[in-house]
């Protein structure tokens, strides 16, 4: 659950009813005086909280006139609620925060309403934003993601009012409306069992097995004892239970050699996220002298996108941002040393390509510069091409080749190579954007404690 927890919700058209109806039962609904502290906690944009469905249904038809188009779908509107924790806000703040986040997510292109509700022990806003845009020439379009889109920008927005955070729970780690007895599975069942028998002290292990096959179990006796329940479908063999309900551990429990120590099922340790909930505190209190440098220094929205991003890839520690930045700015350097060693080669190829098509070009000539003696005026007749032969000949020496390769084989490493450079720029551009995440959220969360320092040391020094 997020600092706020807020809903995406598509209203439709009910059956047997006008879109007009249906629209004024919706917006009447949110703004309930009973709810909205008779009306004081509504406010809007570009429309009138008393005639909101007769504005929508305008600019609905201003769409049909502009664009020849006909509704296809039955969404009339899109409602964001929008929950707090009790206690946090104000109605009026909470009201505030609803419009800037209907604002910021429509863009100021659709009419909406905002009703904040206090007949609950939380306060909630219901956020009804017109589906049809103010200049009636498109509709709202309910992409894949839009409902992650609409959480994640009133996390942001409430950051940047100094709510507080929620760490985001797996679904597995979240309290349940209605709890259900856990299921015990057949091992955790048959260890209970063993334990109950143990704890009466059987005479030996033969009459330990008489007593598990009182209780219902098959027993299958051999090098490895094994035991099937009425409904399980495979045996299961003792020593496959865990520590203390091997064979041997059983019988020497049973001798008095050994102290049975009955199954415990450990429940799984919940990680708190730590540097969110330090990051959060201080923001929260916005009190001391470290927070009120750091927020006239900083902009606060970089720093509450910086909170998002850490709870997002689950770094729940200094050390550990310090170590995730290093091992990213790590990767983006070796892949880009691979690209730079890739384009080195290519640039080497298409030389050394043009020093063999060159020295092939010009054998002859020089054969012929060397039959003449090396003439100066052989030398003046065919300058170039005997300049372009020494030149492809000093590469080769410097090359150390004591075999020119094929051109044919070049251009094939050529090719490759370049396919494999083009299809490593993707996962560079990647892992660059990576590692400038992680350095700059490195770089906030650094800043953000360093400010505390100089004012505690100010103080103890007094």
């Amino acid at each position: 659950m997020a600092l706020a927890a807020t809903r995406l919700i598509a209203l439709h058209k009910n059956k047997g009813k006008s879109v007009a109806a249906c629209l004024k039962s919706r917006t009447d609904y949110a703004q309930n005086p009973d709810k909205t502290n008779k009306g004081e906690l509504v406010s809007s944009y570009e429309c009138s909280p008393l005639t909101a469905d007769e504005e929508f249904m305008l600019s609905k038809r201003q769409y049909d006139l502009a664009t020849g188009r006909r509704q296809k779908s039955d969404v009339i509107a899109y409602q964001i609620r929008q929950s707090f924790r009790p206690g946090e806000i104000t109605a009026e703040e909470a009201n505030k925060v609803g419009y800037e986040l209907a604002m910021r997510f429509t863009k100021g292109k659709h009419a909406f309403v905002v009703a904040t509700h206090t007949d609950r022990q939380h306060i909630h806003s219901h956020v009804i934003f017109n589906s049809t845009a103010l200049d009636g020439t498109r509709k709202f379009r309910d992409f894949f993601f839009s409902a992650l889109a609409v959480q994640r920008l009133s996390d942001l927005i409430c950051l940047e009012h100094q709510l507080s955070v929620i760490e985001k729970k797996p679904y597995r780690e979240r309290q349940k409306r209605v709890l259900y007895p856990p299921k015990e599975s057949n091992r955790a069942r048959l260890c209970g069992i063993i334990d109950t028998i143990l704890a009466e002290k059987p005479e030996d292990y033969e009459a330990f097995l008489q007593k598990l096959e009182q209780q219902g179990y098959e027993v299958k006796r051999g090098k490895y004892t094994s035991v099937k329940g009425a409904r399980q479908k495979r045996f299961i063999r003792f020593r496959t239970l865990g520590t203390g309900y091997s064979e041997e551990e059983i019988k020497a429990v049973l001798e008095g050699k050994a102290k049975h120590q009955p199954y415990q099922k450990q429940p799984p340790k919940e990680q708190p996220f730590q540097l969110l909930v330090d990051i959060q505190g201080k923001m929260a209190q916005g009190k001391s002298v470290g927070y009120k440098k750091w927020a006239t220094k900083f902009n606060l929205k970089e720093m509450s996108k910086t909170l998002l991003f850490l709870q997002e890839q689950k770094i729940g520690s200094a050390e550990e941002l310090r170590e995730s930045a290093a091992a990213a700015t790590e990767r983006y350097h070796a892949m880009g040393d691979s690209i730079k060693a890739a384009e080195a080669r290519l640039t080497e190829i298409a030389v050394l390509k043009t020093h063999i098509i060159n020295y092939a070009k010009t054998r002859e000539v020089y054969a012929a510069y060397r039959k003449a003696g090396y003439s100066k005026a052989f030398l003046e007749a065919h300058r170039e091409e005997i300049t372009l032969h020494k030149a492809a000949k000093a590469a080769f020496d410097e090359a150390g080749l004591q075999k020119l390769p094929k051109v044919k084989a070049l251009d094939a490493e050529f090719t490759e190579l370049l396919t494999k450079k083009k299809a490593a720029y993707p996962d560079y551009r990647k892992a660059r954007n990576e590692m400038q995440e992680l350095v700059r959220a490195q770089k906030n969360v650094e800043r953000f404690f360093a400010e505390e320092k100089p004012a505690q040391e100010n103080e103890q020094a007094r």
